[in-house]
């Protein structure tokens, strides 16, 4: 295995399916299971899940809505989907502990980075929800964050193309993939694979990016085995 401890950055989105809202039982069975063969193989995971499949909190923001209220909705989203992806690992035999940065004692424990590591070196999968605890803060900056608090070797980021494009690649037939590119390359291109802050996050802590398709069964596995069907988003000086 080329990684030992990742962090799994899931759109809520991904978990809806064809559906396009809630969540659909054989998606996230079929995530499970690619899971699963992770953690048999020991790979240390952590989890943050987003919250689209509920709440949407920049197209609410439209309608009035304040921007602290939204994204605490969102939040709570996050939570829900954590518990439910927990659930169907718990289901499958594989241990998963919630951890989120709004205390819900009786649904799931608060985060504590260093009981997060403990978790994970015994071979349980470790959820991060609850975002940064935080309004102003993406689900993408929870996952820089979290993954450098844990140590991961890299932040893992599931899409629904295989990798980072020089341009759009369902408009553009000629969109170059990349099979590497710099954290300053990413910048100067504005190419869109995580927000900014969680870029500088996981440019200043030496974090790579793996920018990978999740919608094929398999594929987060054969990602880890260091196939090459994926972006990795390095620092300049990453060697």
């Amino acid at each position: 295995m080329t990684y030992r401890r990742i962090l799994l950055k899931l759109s809520g989105e991904a978990l809806a399916g064809e559906r396009g809202q809630g969540l659909d039982p054989a998606v996230l069975q079929a995530l499970v299971e690619d899971l699963k063969i992770l953690v048999t193989r020991g790979v240390q995971l952590a989890l943050v899940v987003g919250a689209g499949n509920f709440f949407r909190g920049l197209s609410s923001r439209g309608r009035q809505m304040q921007r602290v209220t939204a994204d605490y909705i969102g939040m709570l989203g996050t939570v829900m989907n954590s518990l439910a992806v927990a659930d169907f690992l718990q289901q499958a035999g594989v241990p998963a502990v919630v951890m989120s940065a709004i205390e819900m004692p009786r649904l799931c424990e608060l985060v504590q980075p260093l009981r997060a590591v403990k978790l994970l070196e015994n071979g349980t999968v470790v959820l991060f929800a609850g975002g940064t605890g935080n309004p102003y803060f993406t689900t993408d900056s929870t996952a820089a964050l979290r993954a450098a608090e844990i140590g991961a070797d890299a932040v893992f980021k599931a899409t629904k193309v295989d990798g980072v494009y020089s341009s759009d690649p369902k408009r553009d037939p000629h969109a170059q993939r990349f099979d590497t590119i710099t954290y300053e390359d990413v910048l100067l291109r504005n190419l869109q694979v995580m927000d900014l802050t969680a870029i500088t996050l996981c440019n200043e802590n030496r974090l790579p990016i793996v920018v990978f398709n999740m919608t094929i069964p398999g594929n987060i596995v054969r990602v880890i085995e260091g196939q090459a069907i994926c972006t990795r988003v390095i620092p300049t000086t990453f060697s």
